[in-house]
Formats: C-alpha cells, structure tokens, sequence
C-alpha cells in the first residue's frame, strides 16, 4: 500500500487554504498520508493541520529555510520522503507547488503529474486525471517510477475539512543544503495587500475583462465589495494594464472555481475559460450576444455593462 506525503504551503506562519486540497487529494487516494509542514516557524503551524486524519504531521522548522525559496526547501522534502518510505509526494499546483514540486521530482528519480483533476486506485496503481488543450480534453496517465511526485489543481479537489482526533507531530532534521541554493539570492516578496480573499479561497469572485478600460476598478470594486468577493481579471485586461497581473484568470494565471463567478465584459477566450469554468455558477454579463462565455455561463445577461453592474449594486443594496 502507497504512503503519500503532503506538502504543506506556509505563509505568515500558517498553512494556506490551499493545502487542504492536497490532503483532499489524499483522502481521495484512499492510502495512507503524513502531512509535512516546513519552513521557519512551522512548528507552531504544524497544529493546524492534527485535526486532518493524517498518520503524523512530520515538522522541518529551521531558519534557514525563512524565505521561500524552491531550491532551499526541496532537498528536505525529498529526504523526508526518503527516509519515510513515501511513495507518493502530492502538492497543490499554486505558483509555491510549482515552483518545488519539479525540484523534488528530479531529487528523488521521480516522474510528475502535473495540474491532475482527479485520481483513482485499482489494482495498487494510481491513475490520474489531467486537462490538455487549455481544458478543452482531458488525458489520464499512470507514473511508472518508484516514487511520484503530484500537484493537484485546487479548483477541481474542494478543499479537506478537519475530521476530528489529533495527528502525532514528528520532528525531522533540516538535510544537507544544495549548492543550487547557494546561487539563489532571495530579494524580496512581491505581494499585494487586500482586505479581500485570495482568488484562490474566495467562494465568490467579480472578474472583470478589457473593455472596462480604466473603469475597472470603479465599476467592479462597489460589486465585489458588497458580495465580500475577489477581483479577477482577463489577460487582455492585465496586459492593458487596468487590472494588476496578479488578479489574472486563465490558463496562464490563476485556475479558480468559486461557488459563483461573475464574467464582466469578458468574451470568453478559451484561455480564460480554462481558468474558470470549473465555477459552480456562473453569471455573465456582455453587450454581445454571440460571445463565448455564454456558452459556459448558468446564468447571461446581454447589456452594457456600465449600466447593468451599478443597477445590480443598487438592487444588491436594497436587499441588504
């Protein structure tokens, strides 16, 4: 029977939501799995995740391993999943999962399946589920190497909720550091602060496309405040430079699936569409009625939307 190790992601201190999806993973898997928490301070965040029926939570907690870097963490990683026996290393595929997973994988002799939707176990072999052609099709494929190393899109795995009892926390040595480090000079986090969700926790995301121009905050902000949601964005709008890059949806930013997704004057390229149409609901809002996005949308309004979006918010504040 396969052991699985889940890769914890830190920040400020403690685990990311997105974590939960790989211990989902797990659970899925139906193995057994251990929960590795590490980074400076991970001690003490080790205890958010005792309450997630994993076998052990196994800790690495040093400062040198203060800044995220991939080429400071992954030696660990991989010597934990060493000297543990894990067969399989699984990690969400957020920008910090993709960054150390190939790390390991190379560490450890191991093919990688990449951005997997979904995984099944027969005949003690894992199968996964992966999309290809910008989601358009999906391909399933099976690791033939001793070990595995998995990302997991957090947009198809909802995240784990705690099961009750208290997993044992384990302590594990900080392994040799790789020269690749010594290379590597860590400046500075780049990172945006918002009193509004993560794009990738938010239940309910406003994403807004180019042809707002420079009304794209003005127009969405009162929506999205009103709905406690995340601000998105298409490409096209980030490369025109009315929406920062990091508020990106789509097959070359972020893959999200909130419980409800507003489309605002977004045509629905197939690259935005593979970022986003995993949404429980989606609402779109266009002035053409020949876009694609209401191909995918539950719910489509054809209008123009510098009227239709500040109605929305008027009616949104009277029932409120």
């Amino acid at each position: 029977m396969s052991n699985i190790l889940v890769i914890a992601e830190l920040h400020d201190g403690h685990v990311r939501k997105s974590t939960h999806s790989a211990i989902a993973f797990a659970r899925q898997a139906g193995h057994p799995f251990s929960i590795l928490v590490l980074g400076q301070g991970a001690k003490a965040a080790a205890a958010e995740v005792t309450a997630f029926g994993a076998a052990k939570v196994i800790v690495v907690d040093d400062a040198y391993l203060a800044n995220p870097v991939a080429e400071r963490l992954a030696p660990s990683i991989a010597a934990v999943a060493k000297s543990g026996g894990f067969d399989v290393v699984v990690v969400t595929a957020s920008s910090f999962g993709k960054d150390v997973a190939p790390r390991v994988a190379s560490k450890l002799a191991a093919g990688y399946a990449s951005d997997i939707s979904s995984v099944s176990a027969e005949g003690g072999k894992f199968t996964y589920k992966r999309p290809v052609y910008a989601g358009n099709a999906f391909a399933t494929c099976e690791v033939t190497t001793a070990v595995q190393v998995v990302s997991v899109r957090q947009s198809e795995f909802a995240p784990a909720e705690p099961s009750g009892g208290a997993s044992p926390i384990e302590d594990a040595p900080l392994a040799a550091k790789d020269p690749a480090a010594e290379r590597v000079e860590f400046v500075a986090l780049g990172e945006a602060k918002s009193e509004r969700p993560d794009l990738g926790e938010a239940k309910v995301i406003v994403s807004g496309g180019r042809a707002l121009k420079e009304k794209f905050a003005e127009v969405l902000d009162p929506l999205a405040g009103l709905l406690g949601a995340a601000v998105g964005a298409s490409r096209a709008a980030c490369d025109a430079g009315y929406a920062p890059a990091e508020l990106q949806v789509g097959q070359t930013g972020r893959v999200v699936a909130p419980k409800l997704y507003f489309a605002i004057g977004i045509s629905g390229a197939i690259q935005h569409l593979a970022g986003m149409k995993g949404s429980k609901t989606i609402v779109a809002i266009n002035k053409d009625p020949d876009a694609p996005i209401f191909q995918v949308a539950d719910y489509g309004l054809v209008a123009d939307l510098f009227t239709a979006v500040p109605e929305l918010v008027t009616e949104l504040k009277k029932q409120s």
